[in-house]
């Protein structure tokens, strides 16, 4: 990524999330142990799902990729936020600073991308179950999955050579506690106003491409469901789609309540808020709402600990 002349800035300084030196410790306590429980949920679910034969199915092989996805994207905001709570100066390199934003994009985007191949993943399971395993064959899955990253790399490919473009000048102070793309429009001393319309056309179009095919999905299993006549089978099934569409929707709410509005009218303040809750909050809940409250998962757990203990006992 040649940057050239267009920037006089070498490093930026991150302010973190409040400057109230009685917070940051109990700050840094409460996201180190948020951050320690989305580790081992993804890590744990990711290890589950390969070793366990019977979670390899479509269902939980597209699980396996939200968990890693999860995995990769708080890890790269989280540990750099854990630093700015211990530091009077967290100081991040430019070049740094938009590499962190590259692979935010990246896995932010696929974030979206694999809950709508998800969502795709249960209509054919609820609305044609005979068809599910020609359907979601191993080959739909893998091209599934490919196209998931595909577009996360290409929309953060997009949005770092617009940053990249920009000039900083003398004020390298950004107020937040990673380098996201509004509070670096604010720094620049260059015109903002194509990246300012850029980072709304893309996500009211990536908003769009990975909405609808979500409502549309869950339209015809909500009517599926409707039509089961066992009140147990529309329990279990409207359980299975209540996490989804809430972590959906949280996900969506907190991205476009934060994106859909022109840098110079967004608040710090209410960028923050949505910021935790997409960078470390879903990481952390979606292994737990997704699946340890799953039936197969906890049956999976007590195979492989059965197996361990048997193994020891040889």
């Amino acid at each position: 990524m040649d940057t050239g002349n267009h920037s006089m800035v070498t490093d930026f300084i991150l302010m973190g999330l409040t400057d109230q030196p009685e917070l940051q410790l109990p700050l840094f306590f409460l996201f180190l142990q948020i951050y320690i429980i989305s580790m081992m949920g993804n890590v744990g679910l990711f290890l589950l799902i390969r070793i366990s034969s019977q979670l390899h199915t479509p269902m939980y092989f597209l699980l396996s990729n939200l968990s890693f996805i999860d995995l990769c994207y708080s890890s790269v905001i989280t540990p750099k936020m854990l630093v700015s709570f211990v530091l009077q100066k967290n100081i991040i390199a430019y070049k740094e600073c938009l590499c962190q934003f590259f692979f935010f994009c990246t896995f932010g985007i696929a974030d979206c991308y694999m809950l709508t191949a998800m969502a795709y993943d249960r209509y054919v399971a609820i609305c044609s179950p005979l068809l599910y395993n020609s359907t979601m064959s191993q080959n739909i899955c893998f091209l599934l999955v490919v196209g998931v990253y595909t577009m996360g790399v290409f929309g953060a490919i997009i949005h770092t050579s617009g940053l990249a473009k920009l000039s900083f000048c003398e004020n390298n102070v950004i107020s937040h506690y990673f380098c996201d793309i509004a509070p670096l429009l604010k720094l620049s001393c260059s015109s903002t106003s194509i990246n300012e319309l850029l980072v709304m056309l893309l996500v009211v179009i990536n908003s769009l491409v990975t909405t609808l095919p979500i409502l549309i999905s869950y339209a015809f299993i909500l009517s599926s469901i409707l039509s089961i006549h066992s009140a147990k089978g529309r329990s279990k099934a409207f359980s299975t789609c209540g996490s989804h569409l809430a972590s959906v929707a949280v996900l969506y709410g907190s991205i476009i309540f934060m994106y859909c509005q022109p840098a110079s009218a967004s608040n710090i303040t209410q960028q923050k808020v949505s910021s935790v809750i997409y960078t470390t909050v879903i990481p952390m809940l979606n292994p737990w709402i997704y699946s340890l409250r799953n039936k197969d998962v906890k049956d999976a757990l007590r195979k492989i600990k059965k197996d361990w203990i048997v193994s020891w006992c040889k």
